[in-house]
């Protein structure tokens, strides 16, 4: 076996990406008819109608109804647009897609100035449209035609050529503009956020007799109401409502057997071992291990509580501080860890708004925990159309803080051969959502399936959960039991994942990418029905078959910070043998980006896109997965839909990978002058705030010798000569480094 290495002090370089707004153009195959520029006049009229008399808000919002999944770069900019800083892709406050998924709907939030102007306008358009196109309209060709566009008589109609031609590319994409209304009509207590109208949800409320608590408030758009409150805003301004869910979630089930057997080993006082934070239901202190965990019972003394709620959290930690004695089969080698618990919910259920409250303040005030376990998942499906306010908090709080949580993936038994989309907050997207597998690698019956606003891919790993077939050990308060569900598969990957970044040394976008790759086979290709009920795959049980790899492998770790577009290192000296690369790789990139909740479906910030392979003569990389997006002469359009499926697009996990099959050649050297391997992470922002500046990623890089023979010593010399920092991931040299770094120094 061939151990892990991590490259540093080769630092990255960085750009920017060449400006240039370019012509504006029609897409292919297109032709604009005066019908269809009537049909949008027609529908910004009936918006307008809407606000007449609306005297809540100061503005107006405009959905906007695509004919399809539409990029940043094909979104409208020139209806609704106006000089006063009101541009439309600054304008946004929420997206979604229709019952279809195949297409957008985007809403912003303009003035009604603004919308008077874009009505004014589109009236100028159509009169000068059908002056000249009336009768075939315009195709894409003829749009691309100088002289038919640069003869029009534009002052006459009060346009600009600009304009003329960004409204018509607009309607190439616009199906319609309208109101978008909340589409839940019965809830009871529940959590409301508002659209950023610059009014915050109280003044909204106020404007209509609601007057609320400030403990109610959870941030200036987001707001705990009782039912007679949620049913009145329902009946009033259903249209300022961007998201509504029921604040009592009832807790996923899990499967215990009956038992009261005690484990036979006694274990030793803790020591230096690291600290895992469990946030869970109550912990029982009389548990043969209580003396490793330091509980925190953050519910009221006047709430009464049951034995039921010590089931769950005491279960949950003892497999973080004891699984290898407990679960022989599932020793690990990472040994025990200590617990910091925060009791928060009781078994039967928990107030969302509460739970994220607690969530806030444990984590801020406890910032020396890397790695935090959240067993506790609702029974509730996820929404299509936003993130859980649970999964969006859990989503900040790893984007500001230097934390990562580890997710249970929910359970629900399996009826009718169907089975139930994950629960809160299994969907965020930064946390490391575990599923649950059988013994024979299997998803069991009670795992639940992603995926998340239709395109990101949750869970992100599986691990053994247990079933009838095999359960997993457990101690409740009464003694061992056996249990299944994946609220014991994510303990035991917290504990894989404190290893990595506690012991080992790695920063946790380090951590996640290796335990994501480490489930990856070469030879079988996760299908999407496979994805989405087990993530990437199964890790594997023993820390050091994570830490290692195969000897025909090379497997390497590089992190570095993304400052601008493109932050590149071409200085990767692949082993050449024969003139040529006799390797196929694999490339798995991980990092933690600000997600706005209340842009709906278009949840993440920062797009962070990896190209890695073989340079050539002109410095560009021939990317491994032959992705050509952002590239400037790509051969032709890559729709946005078919770039978030194939290429994972705004995903912030992002696997490229060659194939590996007997039939594999080696692979020819593109620039014999730099005859290196390059690697490419550009960034892309959604909005205007440059989210993602600064942004850190870690990447681990495979590269498996297709004749089975061991590179690795050639590598690890000529990245040594080339300026790399190499060093060998050997877990008995880092305990050591760890021991001495874990020593208390007494000062006399």
């Amino acid at each position: 076996m061939n151990n892990i290495l991590t490259l540093r002090g080769n630092r990255f370089e960085h750009r920017s990406r060449h400006s240039g707004g370019g012509n504006i153009e029609l897409p292919g195959g297109s032709c604009v008819r005066l019908a269809h520029l009537k049909d949008l006049h027609t529908s910004l009229t009936e918006v307008r109608k809407f606000w007449e008399n609306n005297d809540v808000i100061s503005g107006v919002l405009v959905s906007v109804y695509y004919n399809r999944i539409v990029s940043k770069s094909n979104r409208i900019r020139g209806y609704l647009y106006s000089i006063k800083n009101e541009h439309p892709i600054d304008t946004v406050v929420g997206a979604r897609f229709n019952s279809d998924k195949n297409k957008h709907i985007i809403t912003h939030f303009i003035s009604k100035e603004n919308l008077d102007k874009t009505i004014k306008k589109s009236n100028q358009i159509i009169a000068l449209f059908e002056d000249f196109f009336a009768k075939s309209g315009l195709t894409t060709s003829e749009f691309k035609n100088g002289t038919i566009l640069e003869t029009l008589p534009y002052s006459k109609y009060s346009l600009t050529k600009t304009d003329f031609k960004q409204y018509l590319r607009d309607a190439c994409f616009v199906e319609n503009f309208g109101v978008e209304t909340i589409r839940e009509k019965a809830l009871n207590k529940s959590v409301i956020t508002f659209y950023d109208v610059n009014v915050d949800a109280v003044d909204i409320l106020k404007r209509i007799g609601i007057t609320i608590s400030r403990s109610s408030i959870l941030d200036k758009m987001t707001v705990l109401l009782d039912e007679k409150y949620v049913k009145d805003i329902l009946d009033r301004i259903p249209y300022l409502i961007s998201m509504a869910v029921e604040d009592f979630s009832i807790l996923s089930p899990d499967d215990f057997k009956y038992s009261n057997s005690l484990p036979t080993n006694i274990i030793p006082s803790p020591t230096n071992e690291p600290t895992i934070g469990v946030i869970d239901t109550l912990f029982d202190q009389n548990v043969y291990f209580s003396e490793w965990v330091e509980y925190n019972d953050f519910i009221s003394d006047e709430i009464p509580k049951v034995p039921e709620d010590y089931d769950h959290g005491t279960a949950v930690t003892s497999l973080i501080v004891d699984a290898p004695n407990i679960n022989p089969n599932l020793d690990d080698g990472c040994g025990r860890f200590k617990v910091r618990h925060f009791g928060v919910a009781l078994h039967r259920g928990f107030s969302s708004f509460s739970i994220i409250q607690n969530i806030k303040r444990i984590v801020s005030q406890n910032l020396d925990i890397k790695v935090w376990n959240l067993s506790l998942g609702a029974m509730e499906e996820v929404s299509d159309d936003s993130i859980s306010i649970e999964g969006a908090v859990l989503d900040e709080i790893q984007f500001e803080y230097d934390v990562i949580f580890v997710v249970a993936g929910t359970n629900y038994k399996m009826k009718n051969n169907t089975r139930k989309k994950i629960g809160s907050p299994a969907d965020s997207l930064n946390s490391l959502t575990v599923n649950a597998v059988d013994f024979n690698n299997c998803p069991t019956d009670y795992t639940r399936r992603g995926e998340v606003l239709s395109f990101f891919i949750k869970p992100d790993i599986s691990y053994y959960g247990g079933d009838s077939h095999g359960y997993i050990n457990v101690c409740r308060p009464l003694g061992l039991h056996p249990a299944s569900g994946t609220s014991y598969a994510a303990p035991l990957v917290s504990r894989k994942l404190a290893y990595l970044i506690n012991i080992m040394g790695l920063s946790r976008e380090e951590a996640k990418a290796l335990l994501i790759d480490s489930a990856i086979s070469w030879r079988k290709k996760m299908s999407y029905e496979d994805s989405i009920l087990m993530g990437h795959g199964v890790i594997p049980i023993k820390i050091k078959d994570i830490l290692s790899s195969s000897d025909d492998e090379i497997k390497f770790i590089v992190s570095d910070v993304s400052d601008k577009f493109d932050t590149y290192n071409y200085n990767f000296p692949v082993p050449i043998f024969d003139k040529k690369y006799p390797y196929v790789a694999r490339a798995t990139l991980c990092y933690f980006p600000k997600c706005s909740r209340n842009q709906g479906v278009d949840y993440t910030n920062t797009e962070l896109k990896i190209i890695f392979g073989r340079l050539h003569d002109s410095k560009r990389i021939e990317s491994i997965n032959k992705d050509k997006q952002y590239i400037d002469d790509a051969p032709s359009y890559i729709r946005e839909a078919f770039a978030r499926k194939e290429y994972r697009k705004w995903d912030n996990v992002k696997c490229i990978s060659e194939s590996f099959t007997e039939r594999n050649r080696a692979r020819d050297i593109l620039n014999p002058s730099n005859p290196q391997w390059g690697m490419s992470i550009q960034a892309v922002e959604r909005l205007g705030n440059k989210d993602g500046r600064g942004i850190k990623f870690g990447v681990v890089v495979t590269l498996k010798e297709i004749k089975g023979i061991n590179r690795i010593e050639d590598f690890i010399n000529q990245a040594s000569l080339r300026g790399w920092i190499v060093n060998r991931l050997e877990v008995e040299n880092q305990i050591d480094i760890y021991n001495v770094l874990s020593e208390d120094i007494n000062f006399e």
